[in-house]
């Protein structure tokens, strides 16, 4: 009881950190799109999309690594901690030095023309550093999780995002306010400034990057100039396979908006892109319980693997947590018609921005099925057997890329969302099935299966059949809340009394 009351509590430290950080983040999009086009948007969108995949493979699988190694070695923690950062430290340095090298044929790539080119090369090099700095933060960042330090994490995000979004009003409001009122400095201001130029995104993403790297330089003074080869050869054998696994899933995550704009007539790609993206901005609310779930579970999970009733312990949190991720999954489709309007207030391209809404369902039970899957996957991860969640994600980004060069043609981001849903589903079935056989843990199928299917009929039918209502949306998801409260009561009455009794 004491060890899961740990877990919910710094769980919800994660969250709450993770939650205000992404609010605060979130508060841009409709800053974004009433400021920018959506062709302009969809470059924003592109180039995050691109700078996620580059960030799995400079990661190399190394935080699970590190969080496992530290586990099975507690007397070589330092040799661990050295071994997981020199790695990643060393592709990150091979990567700068080759994105600034050829940052010019980079840019020719992205560039859907020749005047578009030396913007691109200047949004290059901001990513190149940005992706560095990022990298080489993984593993301390991941320190800080082992030692149990949740709150000088949520102090490293918070200046990291209050940075970010400060710099971001800055230049997209302060500025353009001082200029056209001719406030003081408005002729210097007005003599460089760039009017609806999407670097002035990226370069607050690399301050707030470095002033993240700096907080975390006690972190770095705690490394040794020494590594253990032996270890060190395990560790890459453990870690490639989550490699591709990472790098798969962030396939799967990011691949529609990347050939979205391949794939569709260049005259409407990037509208459809800024589109598609502004709308996975609603579903961003579900992944930010995933995430926070993951940064508090993953070093739990690790570290609770020794204990007599582990297995029994990851049912109970399974069990709770998809309760928790189904009724957010209401909850946001039933309040949709509040949320669009974090997508865009202004009159010119709301029109624009909202008919992506259809996307949204799709992209949140994508979600559910994710957040499901990220935590079955722990039985592989425990087990030493990664290679089966290299299995697993390369058949989800094979059905990704697959169904995507079929569906986006003729649907758009619709096919996307589409897609999504469907591939995270059929890795959430495998991982289970897999998992049961090779590591089996005792979940209560039936209730999991019972809150999931009934939850996704809710939803579909409050948005498609009810059209959006508001009263009628949060009608069902009151019924299924009582429903829960049914089922779930007297186990829940049970499990209190028990950490009271030992208490």
């Amino acid at each position: 009881m004491s060890a899961l009351k740990k877990f919910v509590g710094q769980t919800a430290i994660y969250g709450v950190t993770t939650v205000l950080s992404r609010l605060l983040n979130f508060i841009l999009t409709p800053i974004y799109t009433r400021v920018y086009p959506a062709g302009v948007y969809g470059i924003f969108t592109n180039m995050y999309a691109n700078a996620s995949i580059i960030n799995a493979i400079l990661a190399f699988g190394m935080e699970s690594t590190f969080f496992r190694y530290l586990n099975k070695h507690e007397d070589r923690k330092q040799e661990v901690y050295n071994n997981t950062f020199f790695c990643v430290a060393f592709i990150g340095i091979l990567f700068l030095v080759t994105g600034l090298t050829f940052n010019t044929q980079i840019a020719q790539y992205f560039a859907a023309n020749a005047s578009q080119v030396a913007d691109y090369k200047w949004y290059v090099k901001f990513f190149v550093w940005i992706l560095f700095i990022d990298a080489i933060c993984v593993i301390p960042f991941a320190k800080i999780r082992a030692d149990e330090r949740p709150i000088r994490y949520s102090v490293a995000k918070f200046l990291n995002i209050g940075l970010f979004v400060g710099l971001n009003l800055v230049f997209i409001l302060l500025i353009p306010a001082i200029i056209k009122h001719q406030w003081i400095g408005a002729e210097w201001l007005a003599s460089w400034y760039r009017k609806q130029w999407v670097g002035y995104v990226f370069i607050s993403n690399l301050v707030a990057s470095a002033a993240t790297l700096l907080y975390l330089l006690p972190e770095f003074l705690k490394l040794q100039l020494r590594y253990d080869r032996a270890l060190l050869s395990n560790m890459l054998g453990y870690s490639w396979p989550i490699l591709v696994a990472n790098l798969s899933f962030i396939i799967n995550e990011n691949l529609d908006k990347i050939v979205l704009k391949k794939l569709l007539p260049p005259e409407i790609a990037d509208g459809e892109v800024g589109v598609y993206g502004a709308v996975c901005k609603i579903a961003v609310f579900l992944s930010i319980f995933n995430t926070a779930f993951r940064l508090g579970a993953e070093p739990f999970f690790f570290s609770f693997a020794k204990n007599k009733n582990a297995k029994q312990t990851y049912a109970i949190i399974l069990h709770y947590f998809v309760i928790a991720l189904v009724v957010i999954f209401i909850g946001l489709v039933a309040n949709i018609e509040i949320l669009k309007y974090f997508i865009s207030r202004d009159k010119a391209h709301l029109a624009d921005y909202w008919a992506g809404l259809p996307a949204v369902p799709y992209l949140l039970l994508g979600y559910v099925c994710l957040g499901i899957y990220m935590n079955l996957s722990i039985w592989y991860r425990l087990s030493d057997q990664t290679r089966f969640g290299l299995y697993i994600s390369v058949f989800g980004a094979v059905i990704t890329i697959v169904l995507n060069l079929v569906l986006i043609p003729k649907y758009s981001y619709m096919g996307s969302a589409w897609v999504s849903m469907i591939a995270y589903f059929v890795m959430m079935v495998i991982s289970y099935v897999l998992g049961q056989k090779y590591y089996p843990i005792p979940y209560n199928l039936k209730r999991i299966a019972l809150y999931f299917v009934s939850s996704t009929i809710i939803v579909f039918v409050s948005f498609f059949v009810f059209n959006r209502n508001i009263f009628i949306g949060n009608g069902l998801l009151i019924l299924f809340l009582g429903v829960v409260y049914f089922l779930e009561k007297d186990e829940l009455k049970r499990f209190f009394k028990k950490g009271e009794a030992k208490a």
